[in-house]
């Protein structure tokens, strides 16, 4: 019996060389998720620069803050953004056409929290569907609002004229996905 039992332990036993190599094939992969991420960062800087559009990573994410302001109590994307929106959507499409893509839409706090809640759902769903019209797989963008959420706010209460800043759209890159290259992008030939 105790033999058994001894034998039957063993079962669930990892050799260290299976260990090492699952653990260097997850850094591995680890790596080649953060290169993808930073070779689309550095894209995006050098096409976005033009645009006075941010550009942050963190936790292994990509931000591109400000893509799209909206006018007071509207979610019409106006034509003066639709460059930048276009911009994004072939450089994801070209590069990286499996990435998932966050369309984030705010408010400024005038109106009613759950108001503001829909104008923010609005406002992402609009550029959400212009990506997609642009050549973006729907199935890759996700819209969700933040409303009037006093944490994501630019310009922390502040509406009307002041509060412009508050209405707007983010394009957050959750996972960049393959390069359509088999690696990360290099960087080369933005056009």
């Amino acid at each position: 019996m105790v033999a058994s039992l001894a034998l039957g332990g063993c079962t669930s036993y990892v050799k260290k060389a299976d260990f090492d190599s699952a653990i260097a094939e997850l850094r591995a992969n680890d790596q080649k998720q953060q290169q993808q991420l930073d070779s689309l960062t550095q894209e995006m800087q050098q096409r976005f620069a033009k645009y006075d559009a941010q550009i942050s990573q963190l936790a292994g994410r990509v931000r591109l803050d400000t893509a799209a302001h909206f006018a007071f109590n509207d979610a019409t994307l106006r034509d003066q953004d639709k460059p930048l929106l276009d911009d994004f959507a072939k450089v994801i499409s070209q590069h990286y056409p499996d990435a998932v893509i966050t369309v984030e839409g705010f408010a400024d706090p005038a109106g009613s929290a759950s108001y503001n809640r829909r104008l923010g759902e609005r406002r992402a769903e609009a550029v959400r569907d212009y990506l997609t019209q642009n050549g973006l797989s729907g199935e890759h963008l996700r819209a969700v609002s933040y409303g009037e959420a006093s944490n994501r706010q630019v310009e922390r209460g502040q509406t009307r004229e002041a509060g412009a800043s508050n209405r707007r759209v983010t394009l957050v890159v959750d996972f960049a996905g393959q390069s359509s290259t088999g690696d990360a992008y290099n960087g080369a030939a933005a056009g």
